[in-house]
């Protein structure tokens, strides 16, 4: 077995023996799935299928109302909903690989997808996929996402949206301050230092600095150094010289720019202090534009993130969700039958819609409410734009989520701290992924 999907699968087990047997008493609603090993069969087409959401919760109401509209076209088929908390569902995942009790379709991710196909839980989908109504009606490039995060150049999930890092601000604060809107880095880094007044209790930008920390400072410091590869050959780049600077002057904004308890923030204490008014820039993505229209009421916009000087657009890989069908199940043909449904063009408008997000089918991305939602339009055309340069990361790596989190956001912590150099961070996570790339590239 591969030395790191062991040590992966090691630490996923162990964050979920905690909760395993509430987890088994969840799946009991299962239709019959097992464990990975297990490699189901077709079934009739008919009976009862469940589906995990992987942002239960948060996108509920509207996977009901999907859920609702197949039940109605395909009455033989019953659908039974399970939200996982995003936090705890890849830990969810792999108590039911080892264990059984896997769903028959799950939410399933980029970041993610790695280290489910691995231990063999999913069921490729390219054939199923060139002889489905939906073949040619999904974003090529999301497509592209899926197999190189898979690791083996199949398709593992059907995407089904894509996010990406907006840069939002208070489009008021701007024009009280006669600032520009912030397309570039320089306008950035002016307008934070402009809308900073500490001594009113007023910054101009808030950083991530706890849960999740750890691709929002790539995007910048990628962004920032136009560096366009994560890699050069089998060694990263993410501590090359122009990096180290660019992250350098990124934290340079804590405590001078940012409250100094952004060093805790995950991302729903940075939304919520954004939205409270006194703060004039937050990155993020386009699914908090629901949070901040309640909260500020179109006193703000969003922009795809900063681009260079010279107009070049330079961002990290943002997570392509998607629908998995897992290998166990007894009952695929009904299985997939729901994931060409909600991947649909009116099931993927609608879901899109509500969660604000970049839709994969290619006739939902042309919908009205996509030309009239701004932050959507611009993120979408900031990935599909010939201009800007996506520098993909190794969500192949199934070490990935490990070391972009549980391992270095403890040392970006240290960082913002001053304990910690910009480059002996980037140095720790450069020789971690070095050595995982390696790995990989031997057993591969």
């Amino acid at each position: 077995m591969k030395s790191s999907i062991r040590r992966s699968r090691r630490a996923a087990t162990a964050v979920a023996l905690g909760s395993v047997l509430a987890l088994t008493a969840t799946a009991c609603g299962d239709d019959g799935s097992g464990g990975a090993g297990d490699k189901g069969n077709e079934g009739s087409g008919k009976g009862t299928i469940t589906f995990w959401d992987n942002n239960g919760g948060v996108r509920t109401d509207v996977w009901k109302q999907i859920i609702a509209d197949f039940e109605k076209k395909y009455p033989d088929i019953k659908v039974e909903y399970v939200g996982v908390p995003a936090a705890s569902v890849q830990s969810k995942y792999d108590t039911a690989i080892q264990g059984g009790g896997l769903p028959d379709v799950g939410g399933v991710g980029t970041a993610m997808l790695a280290e489910i196909a691995a231990q063999g839980a999913l069921e490729p989908l390219d054939s199923r996929i060139s002889s489905s109504p939906l073949n040619g009606k999904l974003n090529a490039k999301f497509l592209e996402s899926v197999k190189a995060a898979g690791g083996d150049e199949k398709t593992y999930t059907v995407p089904t949206s894509a996010n990406n890092g907006t840069l939002w601000y208070r489009t008021d604060l701007f024009t009280a301050a006669g600032l520009e809107a912030p397309t570039t880095w320089t306008k950035f880094y002016t307008a934070a230092g402009k809308l900073t007044d500490k001594g009113r209790n007023k910054f101009g930008y808030t950083i991530r600095g706890g849960e999740g920390s750890i691709a929002q400072a790539l995007d910048a410091t990628y962004g920032q150094s136009g560096i366009t590869s994560f890699w050069n050959g089998d060694r990263t780049t993410v501590n090359d010289a122009k990096n180290v600077a660019a992250l350098e002057k990124y934290v340079g904004l804590y405590k001078k720019d940012t409250p100094s308890a952004d060093v805790n923030n995950d991302f729903t204490k940075m939304v919520a202090q954004w939205d409270s008014g006194t703060i004039g820039m937050l990155s993020h993505n386009l699914g908090s534009y629901a949070d901040h229209e309640k909260a500020l009421s179109g006193r703000f916009k969003g922009l795809p993130n900063p681009t260079l000087d010279d107009g070049t657009r330079v961002q990290v890989s943002n997570p392509v969700d998607g629908l998995g069908l897992f290998k166990a199940g007894k009952n695929k043909s009904a299985a997939w039958k729901f994931i060409e449904f909600a991947a649909s063009h009116e099931s993927n408008s609608k879901w899109n819609e509500t969660a604000g997000q970049v839709p994969a089918n290619t006739e939902a991305a042309q919908d009205a409410w996509v030309q009239q939602s701004e932050p959507t339009r611009l993120a979408a055309e900031a990935l599909n734009g010939a201009s800007t340069k996506i520098v993909q990361l190794p969500y192949y790596l199934p070490d990935w989520n490990t070391i972009s989190k549980a391992d270095n956001e403890p040392n970006f912590q240290k960082v913002l701290l001053g304990k910690m150099s910009a480059k002996e961070f980037l140095d720790t996570l450069a020789d971690q992924l070095n050595a995982a790339q390696a790995d990989w590239k031997k057993n591969h």
